[in-house]
């Protein structure tokens, strides 16, 4: 999302780097070109102006000019005020007890509204709750039926009454039968409009006055830029909203609206949405955003994306492996299968402190991985178990088999041997570091290879011309 604020801010920190020391009209020269970074992505005008006032002051207060590396104390300084514009930020959803605690989830139509609905309670669940979904839009046309399918998905009952037209009825009776079945959590869909209208205001009213919900969410589209911010500032003066959820967090928008919207209403940011998927949502954490704007990278938010794809028997394992140094390309295999679950490659180096800089889009071959998988698919058990067996004869197989080059094939086997090496010497150190060599690691996983495949014609050509030449050989 921040990737163009990134770059930007990026530049104006490289500027300042190299200068022993600045003066203040140095420090007033970096302020406007960091507001104007902040304007072109779409971050409210008063927002961004309060922004670096603060900064601006707070930099002539720490005496920044007489430092031997300002670059690096405003850097400290913008990363701690990003902190702060956005947050503080409590995503703990305050549970009762008895139960059960209700959700009232609002916002227009087209914000992902239902589908962040089923991802909450999915969240929910790996939180060893029991959460009921209530289909309370009965204005949308498949409302019901899209929010059935979601529950059906992640094995959640979801209470609806067909041919009703009393919102606020049906999210009563849902309340009473999630009592009966012993349901813990109660999540509230309700209907949107294409505009915020009185009739809509007055619904979500109704309904938040019968239930009394222990928490009222707006489902804001990130991709609406300020648009979002004006509907939070317009629901939260009927609704008194407890937070807001931002879906498509993980698009190529700008970003305005994450940093505008606590400002501009006083609510923060509880969730965001990070692809579609319904595992696809995050508590939100404004440090961890902070290090993503200037280029540190989320090692906590990498970790936590590792962590739901193997568990402490699987993580025990392969940590056995690494220390031995008998990590297999099979391993590799599995490996790269759950890095893909993870999510692209780009988002996942981006993470890694340092890498945010050295990589960028067109370096990332998001192909690559797929491009590996069907290679190392195409080899035997006990190639996998021991490349070092890969002569001239198997990588040709191999290479048809992936309909690619057997140079590919070879660059792959070279590649794994330092890869495996590295991961042998990775093993036993804490996360700090490991971060070093997660670097080098990265790095050669996504500018290596570079494996290039034919299409299948090419490839089914050259087999029947081998087979010709057997042929005309036998004849002779």
């Amino acid at each position: 999302m921040f990737d163009a604020l990134t770059d930007r801010l990026s530049g104006v920190f490289r500027g300042l780097r190299g200068r022993g020391k600045i003066s203040e009209q140095n420090v007033a020269e970096v302020m406007r070109e960091i507001r104007t970074a902040l304007l072109e992505a779409d971050v409210n005008l008063e927002v961004a102006r309060a922004f670096c006032d603060r900064v601006q002051e707070k930099a002539i207060g720490a005496e920044v000019m007489k430092t031997l590396k300002p670059a690096d104390v405003m850097v400290k300084l913008v990363h701690d005020e990003l902190i702060a514009l956005m947050g503080p930020v409590d995503p703990k959803i305050p549970f009762i007890t008895p139960g059960p605690t209700v959700l009232l989830m609002a916002g227009l139509q087209g914000s992902g509204k239902t589908t962040t609905s089923a991802k909450l309670a999915k969240l929910l669940i790996d939180r060893a709750k029991r959460p009921m979904l209530v289909a309370a839009d009965l204005k949308r046309p498949a409302a019901i039926d899209q929010l059935e399918i979601l529950g059906e998905q992640i094995g959640v009952p979801v209470y609806a009454e067909r041919g009703h037209e009393n919102a606020v009825k049906v999210c009563r009776h849902g309340i009473q039968q999630a009592r009966k079945t012993d349901r813990d959590v109660v999540i509230l869909d309700t209907a949107g409009r294409l505009a915020i209208d009185d009739e809509l205001m007055g619904e979500l009213a109704k309904i938040a006055s019968a239930v009394n919900p222990q928490q009222i969410y707006l489902v804001l589209d990130a991709m609406t830029g300020q648009d979002a911010v004006h509907t939070a500032k317009a629901f939260n003066e009927r609704l008194e909203l407890d937070g807001v959820i931002l879906t498509k967090f993980d698009s190529d928008t700008r970003g305005g609206a994450a940093l505008s919207v606590k400002h501009v209403t006083g609510k923060p940011i509880k969730f965001i949405g990070v692809g579609e998927k319904l595992d696809a949502i995050e508590e939100f954490h404004p440090d961890r955003v902070a290090g993503r704007i200037l280029g540190m990278g989320d090692v906590l938010t990498l970790v936590e994306q590792a962590q739901r794809q193997y568990d402490q028997k699987e993580a025990m394992e392969l940590e056995a492996k690494m220390a031995s140094g008998s990590f297999t390309l099979e391993d590799f295999l599995v490996q790269l299968r759950k890095m893909k679950q993870m999510g692209s490659m780009k988002d996942l180096i981006k993470k890694i402190p340092g890498m945010g800089d050295m990589v960028g889009d067109e370096e990332i071959d998001e192909g690559e991985i797929v491009r590996m998988e069907a290679a190392i698919q195409s080899m035997t058990p006990r190639e996998r178990a021991n490349p070092k067996i890969i002569d001239t004869s198997r990588r040709r197989r191999i290479a048809r088999g992936a309909g690619c080059d057997p140079s590919d094939v070879s660059g792959l086997v070279k590649q794994f041997e330092p890869m495996r090496d590295m991961m042998k010497a990775m093993s036993g150190r804490s996360l700090m570091q490991r971060i070093p060599m997660l670097n080098q690691f990265s790095g050669m996983l996504a500018g290596g290879g570079k494996m290039k495949f034919k299409s299948k014609t090419t490839a089914s050509r050259r087999v029947i011309s081998k087979k010709d030449r057997r042929k005309k050989r036998r004849r002779r």
